[in-house]
């Protein structure tokens, strides 16, 4: 597209921003960034106003008392205004958010003498979807349906219920993909039910549709009966929901049950419980306890800020239209070297016969040059590094997502019995992703914005050509090399600092991992999940010491000085020491996801210690060696399957060829124990591999990065240097000493080797770099699983396996 601005794009939002938000220089927001990052200029002047005016509850007869209540008319109005609301024809409800104003209208047609049937459209939002569970009946219809009510054809057919009334929800723009729907429908369906004796309404959800289009209440195709929005996404701020609702339909509500301090006129107790509504207007009836006064008022000065910078909802909708049409143009022209297109895009132009328009929504997925699905976790990892504000997912929006990624109800419920979860990471499950990348842009969105995200994609998702590697020998196992461990790590507590065996120390190796490696761990008090150095870097200065002839874990804190109490504590390594017992058998932690049965530490003083280093309120748990069901976990690592034919590489840099998960049961590996570590008792990466990885960091400009970061358990070095970079991808297993290890595939690598060991802060490399370089299935690996293969080594049953520093390692093919 030309470069030239368009008529409509508002070039002044850059220097806003950058004025008015100097700390977010460099990110890219594309996450409804347009209201809210006008917020800012909106807190200025509600903070004076807060500092200046005295306000109080507005059920009280007080001057600041009936400040408030005419401040809060003041604002209803204006909104209504706003919208282009008659305030004769339709009245404003303040609720929290969206939802509560879906709530509001169910729990008011639910009390109708014979319930309600249910339409809803399946661009709706989940809170949509679920008022399905309130209705005498329901059915989810898409565009064709819809057309062929609209022409006369019923929904439900041969249905026996005799509703009182018939729901029609649907979303006025998807918050999926910014496709946008005929705000004519409830007129054209109206008119088609003037017969039935079931009352026809239609709850519209515009809450993406008002953040960046006018919304005309007073055209005359609008015949909504109840519309719900979110006035954070239009202004940023305040955290404030409105349910406009039709007078002509307000009598839908005089069944409601529930009243609540404000919204009564009179009530009495004891022997003859009666009660009376206010009966001066719909909003008193419904407005339920003490209103969010303040955050009313601060939308007073939301809709003046807004005024100033925008000028106009028509202006912002152009400004985001152009805005859009760069991005999913930019999106749509990147192709890989063998011309396959790297965006699977859900979002297309609106062309110039569509009388809607399209949103500024973007939805897309990323296919390598194979055509395989490019992870949302894997990406969203890289995004957060680079400061880009974007959501991934299936956007509450199931509907929609099961039509754009052409999964069916029965694959769903496949997809969730076999571990999937709203945010999990195991976003692709056979071979289809469960869900979407999403860019939305809004009124403070920038041609920067839209120009660096098209460029990031293209710096780390584009792939040249493959081409056939000629030194296919130098990664096939080998026998002869001089290797020998140069340090071994535990990690006694999960992820925070390691504790480095001495040389000349025989360490014992348990089948679960390293002795007392990942024993531990930190859990959040609230949510009993334990916590991760990914969230909380400061974990890294939690720096171990074990003492095992006193048997005692010493754990000092290397950060700034504790306030409360000494920097160190003391931990005693024996299995039933007295600090940590079993509570509730129902009261579990969990772990990547995975729910585990622990020992929670009953010390206040430990577990004040480590709340006051991190900065959270947490306990430390311990989940010792051995047990059954919760108390045991498997190793979650894939196997190494052997290369067949050449090494492929990538412009992007070498590509290993990491395991996929197997795909039978003859291809898994027999199950190995693990206690804390998150896929396997064992993690070994090679001096070799660091030292290639950082030549090509200090090559893209950045610093060496230390071994430490990779957090491995043990680090094979080669001091005669012949051994080449990431070698152990096609080992089979190693001999350390005289015990036998078994690799059990890659490690896949998050932006978790970003933070430094030393001080816990955190830089966008190594992922960076590793993200172009080790990524295979849109997935990023460094370094290799393993564990003890028992009954390997001799004597096995006799005595305890154990490993030094400085002992030699032989590779081994496999058996």
């Amino acid at each position: 597209m030309a470069e030239s601005p368009h008529s409509g794009y508002n070039a002044t939002v850059q220097d806003f921003r950058e004025i008015e938000y100097p700390m977010l220089k460099g990110s890219i927001y594309l996450d409804h960034a347009g209201s809210t990052l006008c917020a800012k200029s909106v807190m200025d002047m509600f903070a004076m106003d807060m500092t200046s005016t005295l306000y109080g509850n507005p059920h009280s007869g007080s001057w600041s008392s009936q400040l408030s209540s005419s401040r809060i008319e003041d604002v209803r109005l204006r909104l209504l205004d706003f919208f282009q609301a008659d305030p004769t024809e339709y009245d404003l409800v303040f609720v929290a958010n969206t939802t509560a104003g879906i709530k509001l209208v169910t729990e008011a047609l639910r009390t109708l003498p014979h319930g309600f049937s249910y339409v809803y459209h399946q661009a709706c939002h989940t809170s949509l979807v679920g008022v399905r569970e309130e209705a005498t009946e329901s059915i989810c219809v898409n565009d064709c349906q819809m057309k062929a009510w609209i022409d006369g054809e019923a929904p439900f057919k041969d249905s026996s219920s005799a509703s009182s009334a018939t729901l029609l929800s649907y979303s006025a723009q998807s918050h999926l993909n910014g496709t946008r729907y005929p705000l004519s429908w409830a007129k054209q369906l109206r008119s088609r039910n003037t017969n039935s004796k079931s009352t026809m309404y239609t709850l519209l959800d515009v809450a993406s549709l008002s953040a960046t289009s006018p919304l005309n209440l007073s055209h005359p195709d609008f015949a909504a009966d109840f519309i719900v929005l979110s006035l954070y996404k239009i202004f940023g701020f305040p955290d404030l929901g409105a349910l406009l609702v039709r007078r002509a339909s307000s009598d839908v509500f005089s069944g409601r049950k529930y009243f609540g301090g404000g919204t009564v006129d009179a009530v009495t107790c004891h022997d003859e419980p009666w009660h009376a509504f206010k009966s001066n207007s719909l909003h008193e009836r419904l407005e339920d306890g003490t209103l969010p006064f303040h955050n009313i008022i601060a939308a007073d000065f939301a809709l003046q800020v807004h005024a100033r910078l925008f000028g106009s909802m028509a202006r912002i909708r152009e400004h985001t239209s152009y805005l859009t049409e760069r991005l999913i143009d930019g999106l749509s022209g990147l192709r890989h070297g063998n011309e396959q297109p790297v965006c699977v895009m859900y979002t297309g132009f609106a062309g110039e016969n569509s009388m809607l328009g399209q949103g500024p929504v973007v939805a897309f997925n990323i296919k390598n040059s194979s055509g395989a699905w490019v992870s949302l976790a894997e990406f969203e990892k890289l995004a957060i590094l680079k400061h880009i504000h974007i959501r991934t997912g299936s956007l509450c929006s199931p509907g929609g997502i099961a039509s754009v990624l052409d999964l069916t109800s029965w694959e769903m419920r496949k997809n969730y019995s076999a571990g999937f979860r709203c945010g999990s990471d195991n976003d692709i499950i056979h071979g289809k992703p469960t869900g979407v990348i999403r860019a939305s842009l809004g009124a403070m969105s920038t041609l920067s914005d839209v120009t660096q995200f098209i460029d990031f994609v293209a710096e780390f998702f584009v792939e040249a050509t493959k081409t056939t590697s000629s030194t296919e020998d130098t990664h096939k196992p080998r026998h002869d090399t001089s290797l020998m461990v140069k340090s071994i790590t535990v990690f006694p507590i999960k992820s925070c600092g390691g504790y480095n065996v001495p040389p000349g120390m025989q360490w014992e190796v348990r089948p679960e991992g390293l002795a007392w490696d990942r024993e531990w761990c930190l859990v959040h008090r609230g949510s009993s999940q334990a916590l991760s150095q990914k969230r909380y870097p400061k974990m890294a200065l939690l720096q171990p010491s074990i003492d095992l002839d006193r048997g005692i874990l010493h754990v000092k804190y290397n950060g700034a000085p504790m306030s409360r109490m000494q920097n160190r504590v003391t931990i005693s390594l024996l299995a039933n020491s007295a600090p940590f017992k079993a509570f509730d058998s129902n009261l579990t932690s969990r772990v990547c996801g995975e729910k585990v049965s622990v020992l929670f530490c009953i010390s206040e003083e430990i577990n004040d210690f480590f709340s006051e280093a991190i900065g959270v309120p947490c306990v430390l748990a311990r989940f010792p060696p051995g047990g059954q069901g919760l108390k045991s976990r498997s190793t979650k690592a894939n196997l190494l399957k052997r290369r067949q034919g050449s090494v492929t590489k990538k412009a992007l840099g070498v590509v290993c060829d990491v395991p996929s998960p197997p795909d039978s049961d003859a291809e898994k590996q027999d199950e190995g124990k693990i206690l804390l570590s998150n896929e396997s008792p064992i993690l070994m990466i090679t001096t070799s591999s660091v030292a290639a990885l950082n030549a090509d960091v200090k090559a893209n400009g950045g610093d060496d990065v230390a071994e430490t970061a990779f957090r491995g358990n043990i680090i094979v070095e080669d001091p005669r240097g012949t051994l080449p970079p990431y070698a152990e991808d096609e080992w089979q297993g190693i001999t350390i000493g005289s015990r036998d290890f078994k690799l059990l595939g890659g490690c896949q690598r998050c932006h978790m080797v970003c933070i430094d060991q030393v001080t816990g802060e955190k830089k966008p490399e190594p992922f960076v770099t590793l993200a172009k370089t080790r990524r295979y299935n849109g997935k990023v690996y460094f370094g290799a699983h393993m564990r003890l293969d028992v009954g390997k080594s001799d004597d096995d049953s006799l005595q305890k396996p154990t490993i030094s520093v400085g002992e030699a390692v032989l590779i081994r093919d496999a058996s």
